[in-house]
């Protein structure tokens, strides 16, 4: 134990739409759970029952009382009490995560998308002050995504990341500290659950949950057919009959439920390079694009954007831990201090 053993707990906070990654200073990722929120209603007070990994596995199974909630939506602030009480939970059960006795109130660095608005921004900057900031900083997820994957960010030398979220998709152009091109879409993981459950409604006649689409996309999920195709049993209630049934899904299908989805995201990547600097161009001829997010697990994804680019393109190393990671980083690295910036 230090000297100062009751010291604010400083933490960086990637909040996604899907998903909450939280960097405790000198600890690293001490937590990464769901951004789901369950609230039950009684007497007409409503309080919140579960938060995170406890609150998903309720979600489309509550009863009149109780709700699921996403307070996020496209990597921004939806509604700001229950992404509050959020905030709240999470860097309370972070500090308990870690095993440090920590005081005081900590500065916290939030990752914002590159197009959100000042309305936007304020409101993720007023949830994390009322959950009890001393001081909140904000990122570009894009910066703190390629900091995370240990692009030379601060260096002379461009470099390109994608970080493909559960609600939004970032690409950024990188070079000296700062974005020279960032482009921002929304769409992301939650879009590509939509256009599953859509297909499977189509072509099937069957409505399914949202958990289901999830676990479609991570089960036999691509963006292109490489190798031997997949099949998987899906569960769900009959349009026409309305009772519940089964039936059987091919990677094939799910492939072309995913293929405007994923064309709207090589259409980005393409938009970026058309507007890079030809210097920065030159660069990233040599050291490709960095896949990073959630979305950049989904089978074939990189080859599909190599493909429409023909640039080299990897995935980072722990692509669902890199914002946070990064965002980690500037706040404890004094030379990437100045790509934060308060609000």
């Amino acid at each position: 134990m230090g000297f100062f053993p009751f010291r604010a707990a400083d933490l960086a906070i990637d909040l996604g739409t899907a998903n909450t990654v939280v960097y405790l200073k000198e600890h690293g990722i001490v937590l990464a759970e769901p951004s789901v929120v369950t609230l039950e209603t009684i007497n007409g007070i409503r309080r919140v029952r579960a938060v995170g990994d406890d609150a998903k596995l309720m979600m489309g199974k509550t009863p009149d009382n109780v709700e699921t909630i996403r307070p996020l939506r496209h990597g921004v602030i939806a509604d700001l009490e229950v992404a509050e009480e959020m905030i709240r939970h999470f860097v309370a059960k972070a500090k308990a995560n870690a095993g440090v006795r920590l005081r005081g109130s900590p500065e916290i660095v939030l990752c914002v998308p590159a197009n959100s608005t000042s309305v936007e921004r304020r409101a993720i900057r007023d949830a994390a002050s009322n959950a009890g900031a001393r001081q909140v900083s904000l990122i570009d997820e894009a910066m703190a995504a390629a900091i995370g994957a240990d692009l030379p960010v601060t260096e002379p030398y461009g470099s390109m990341v994608v970080d493909i979220g559960g609600g939004s998709t970032e690409v950024g152009v990188l070079s000296v500290g700062g974005l020279a091109v960032t482009l921002s879409t929304r769409i992301g993981g939650d879009q590509m659950d939509e256009a599953i459950s859509g297909w499977v409604r189509r072509n099937h006649n069957l409505i399914i949950g949202e958990a289901t689409s999830e676990r479609i996309k991570m089960e036999i999920g691509a963006a292109t057919i490489a190798g031997a195709l997949r099949e998987m049993a899906i569960r769900g209630r009959d349009v026409v009959r309305g009772v519940p049934t089964e039936t059987t899904i091919s990677q094939e299908e799910v492939v072309e439920a995913l293929r405007e989805t994923v064309g709207q995201v090589v259409e980005t990547v393409r938009q970026a390079l058309e507007i890079t600097p030809p210097e920065i161009a030159a660069d990233i001829i040599e050291g490709g694009i960095v896949m990073t997010g959630g979305g950049a697990l989904l089978e074939g994804i990189d080859t599909v954007i190599s493909e429409a680019t023909g640039l080299p393109v990897t995935i980072a190393e722990d692509p669902l831990m890199c914002v946070a990671r990064g965002a980690g980083r500037a706040l404890e690295d004094v030379p990437y201090r100045g790509v934060l910036h308060a609000v």
